[in-house]
Order: C-alpha cells, then structure tokens, then sequence
C-alpha cells in the first residue's frame, strides 16, 4: 500500500515563516573530512606517479583491467561510430539539441575592443579563448549526453582549441549516447577515467593525459572535493549542490503540470528541492493532489518521495509580488513563472540560474534543448554567480599603450600615488619617463 508524501505545508503569513523557510533551504555544504582525506591522497599520488596512479585507481574503482592509460583512450572513429549507430530519433534529437545549444552560444562571444585618447594613448581589451579545457562526465548508472553538449558546445563556440573528455566507465560499460554526444561537440580526446584521480590527472598533467587550463562539468562527492583542491592550479567552473526547482504560479495552470514539474527536479536525487509559491490556497490543495496520484506512476517513485518529504515545500503566499520576493531570497537554481504575463513579472526576479517564463515552458526543455546552457548556480549561489556559457571559456587581457604626451600626465599621477604608498621604485620608474 502506498504512503502519503509528507511535503511541507506553510504560510507567508506564519509568524515563524522566516525561520521555516531557513529551515527548508538549509543545506550542509561543509566537506566531509573522510572523503576529503581520500581525495587529498589519490591527488598527491597522481601528481607524483602520474598515469601509473591513475591506472591503478581507475583498475581498482571501476573494475577494469587496462595495462596503460592509452588503452582507456576512445578514438575519434568510436565516437564517429557511436553517434552513426544510434537510433534515428535519438540521432536527430541529439543534432536538433546541439544546434540550438551551439545557436545559443555563439550570442555569448566577446569581443576585444580598444580606443584611442586625445594625446595617443590607446587603452582596450583583448579577448582569447583558453587553450585546453578538461570536461568531466558522470559514468557508472548515470548517463548525461546533454552534460556533454551544455560542457562542450560553448567551449568550442568560445575557441578553445583542445577538449579533453574523462568520463568512467565501471566494468568497461561504455554508454553510447554519451560518445555521441562527445563526437557532434566536437570534444577531441575521450578517456576512460573518473574520480578524484581523472580530475587529478587533468589538473597536473600525465604522460598521457595532458594538462587542462580548467575542468568543467558536474561529478560526485569525490569529484567535487577534488575540484575545490585543484582550483587555482586550473580554474574550475562551480562545485554545484543538489538540483533546484521554484514554481510560482497564479493557480490557473493544470495542477497536474505543476506537481509533475516539480516531479522534474525532485527525481535527479533525494537531496534535491522542489518548492511551490502560489497566493491560491485551494490551487495548492490541487497541486498536493496530483502529487499524491501522480508519484504511484513514476519509476523513480521513492527518490521524489524522500525528495519531497526532506526538502519540498508547498507555500501560500500574500500575492505574486511577495512570492518574487521570497523567490529573490532563495535564488534558485530554475524559476519556473506559471503565470498570466510571465515577462512583465520576470522584470522583478532579480536573481535566478534561469527563468522559465509561461505554462508551457518546462524546466525540462532548458535541460535538453531550448538552447540556454543548463550548468547553473545553486544553493543561492545564484546571488552572485551566473550560467555556465562561453565567457567562461574566454579570458580578457587590459590592453596599455601609453603615448609619450601621455605619459607626462600619468606619470605624475602615479609617482605621487606611488610615493603615497612607499614604493619608491615605483615612482621613480614611472618619473623616468618624465621629459626635463
């Protein structure tokens, strides 16, 4: 006999709404030590040994039995073959998904610009892509081809001139979909590895794995705690948390739309969040239904309930101006807007991974093809941080050219300022080029 979902059930109008909406956002991000120690050692061994550690591990973790780590490498003609030997849907979905992801994208380029002051000084930006990006792919259970595309088709759009792909694959189970996404975005080197000692791999550089400028791309505990190690040996992207979904809806959307949108989120793991903002007590009543009904047909029926139970919430707010203040709050990583006139009422969210605007915009179509990228920030990160996209691919470069008229004015400005703050040798040098 099936159990009811427990999911939370509360008021903007509660006394104690502040502190239980704390609660419910409340997330224990702190590393776990144990996995942290694990993590520091396989690092340390890989920098040493090099492809020597990075076998050993990858034969020891996933069940493998490769005498090098060229044998775990994947040719350009295996992806080829992959992508060739999918069912024609699927193929033609997967094409349909990168072209607008790659559409997308290429909106995204900077570009360098510069300009030239009175006395000749030009001044400017210079925009290059980074040389070599590493992209870690899940393997194991999980299988995420449009991981690959959001990871890999901006990287290729922003210049980057070498993809390196890690993605383990336990008992030599290599998922097809996955090579043939590497193979239509363009990733130019696949290696069978994961864990700790493939991000290890790529953040030192092996014999044969060689070192990335920056690693992208979502991974377990183990994966995250080694990326937070090797930021600032190579850049990382994030280290994300759990999946997120807010709905803010005005109760006139099917009820079953909703419930089965928060389903969306809410079956990715247990620690993921779904929560619904709506001012309609009895829509909310509506939408607690469906839940209930529709859960009893999904396969992943237990990890939405345990979802929905830990972490979900059914909120009733005053009225849709205070449901985007309690949205600008939580940040989340999606924001669905269930409403009337969901771009006028977009103009007041502030902060948001990505807006998902009407009630025929699911969040499920940002994950695989509407185009924008779906590596977003969460745990309110989105306070501060943006989506994965093509500047992250991208650096600047400040362009100086300083004229000689210049620099009899900026020179003195910067030897005052200089000897302001004691450093003569600053002065001096820029006193130099002073004419008498």
């Amino acid at each position: 006999m099936s159990t009811e979902i427990k999911i939370r059930r509360f008021s903007s109008a509660e006394t104690d709404f502040d502190s239980k909406l704390k609660a419910l956002l409340a997330f224990e991000t702190a590393q776990d030590d144990s996995i942290d120690e694990v993590v520091a050692g396989i690092l340390k061994d890989v920098k040493k040994r090099g492809d020597a550690a990075v076998l050993e591990y990858t034969n020891r973790f996933d069940k493998t039995n490769a005498h090098s780590i060229a044998e775990l490498e994947i040719s350009q003609s295996e992806l080829v073959g992959a992508l060739n030997g999918l069912p024609l849907e699927q193929r033609e979905a997967l094409k349909a998904a990168a072209d607008r992801v790659r559409s997308y994208h290429e909106k995204q380029l900077m570009a360098s610009w510069q300009y030239t002051e009175a006395d000749g000084t030009i001044l400017g930006q210079q925009v290059t892509s980074l040389d070599r990006v590493g992209l870690y792919v899940p393997g194991g259970k999980a299988a995420y081809p449009s991981s690959v595309l959001m990871n890999a088709i901006p990287a290729k759009v922003a210049g980057v001139q070498e993809l390196i792909m890690v993605v383990p694959t336990p008992n030599g189970e290599k998922n097809q979909l996955v090579l043939a996404a590497a193979a239509i975005s363009g990733v130019d080197r696949v290696f069978c590895i994961g864990g700790a000692q493939a991000v290890g791999a790529m953040a030192y550089g092996t014999e044969t794995v060689p070192q990335v400028d920056k690693i992208v791309g979502p991974g377990n505990a183990y994966v995250a705690a080694a990326k937070r190690r090797v930021f600032g040996v190579v850049g990382i992207d994030m280290v994300a948390g759990p999946s997120e979904i807010l709905v803010i809806c005005d109760g006139k959307t099917n009820p079953d739309w909703v419930a089965m949108d928060l389903f969306s989120q809410a079956e990715h793991d247990e620690l993921a969040q779904a929560i619904l903002l709506s001012p309609d007590a009895t829509f909310l009543d509506q939408v607690y239904a469906s839940i209930q009904r529709l859960v009893q047909t999904m396969p992943r029926q237990e990890i939405i309930k345990t979802s929905l139970s830990d972490r979900g919430a059914l909120i009733q707010v005053r009225d849709l101006d205070e449901a985007a203040e309690i949205s600008n709050y939580i940040a989340p990583e999606h924001l669905e807007l269930s409403l009337e006139d969901p771009l006028a009422f977009s103009k007041k969210i502030k902060h948001a991974g990505a807006i998902f605007m009407g009630r025929d915009t699911c969040e499920a179509l940002g994950d695989y093809c509407a185009g924008p990228n779906h590596v977003l920030p969460t745990s309110r990160t989105a306070r501060f941080s943006s989506p994965l996209g093509v500047y992250d691919f991208q650096k600047r470069s400040s362009l100086i050219f300083v004229s000689s008229t210049g620099a009899q004015t900026l020179g003195k400005v910067a030897a005052t300022l200089a000897y302001g703050e004691g450093l003569q040798a600053h002065a001096q040098s820029a006193e130099y080029r002073l004419k008498k």
